[in-house]
């Protein structure tokens, strides 16, 4: 119903502690800690400037630690040392995933996939609250 009426052109303020509704629903974002309106947003605007994106790359071989040839990229190991997970700003004027495969690749590490991910509107959240504590 919500949504319909939302659809319809309806204003509706929606207050939730469930952000994955809000991120569904909401096409404006407040945030509020401890009483205090800290951010008013568009929730497309707020994802562009807040939000990071991880690349994932899906290693052929597992690596038992991140070469140091590789410590300017701040990579992060996961699954068990199969995957490497690299974050990135999507406001810089590089994302520096071109480097980062040419580096992997001069260092002989080889991946079998790779895929991109967002960080939802909760990640923003908690990185909003936890820098005002």
């Amino acid at each position: 119903m919500v949504r319909s009426l939302r659809d319809s052109g309806v204003t509706i303020i929606l207050t939730t502690h469930y952000i994955d509704e809000a991120e569904e629903m909401a096409d404006r974002i407040g945030v509020i800690d401890k009483g205090e309106l800290i951010l008013v947003e568009e929730k497309a605007e707020l994802m562009r400037k807040l939000g990071r994106k991880r690349l994932t790359l899906h290693l052929q071989a597992r690596l038992g630690r991140v070469p140091d040839a590789l410590s300017a990229y701040n990579l992060a190991l996961a699954a068990d040392g199969h995957e490497l997970v690299y974050t990135y700003d999507t406001q810089g004027e590089r994302t520096g995933i071109t480097a980062l495969l040419g580096a992997l690749g001069a260092a002989g590490i080889r991946f079998r996939d790779l895929h991109t991910e967002q960080s939802s509107l909760e990640e923003i959240f908690v990185s909003l609250v936890s820098e005002r504590a």
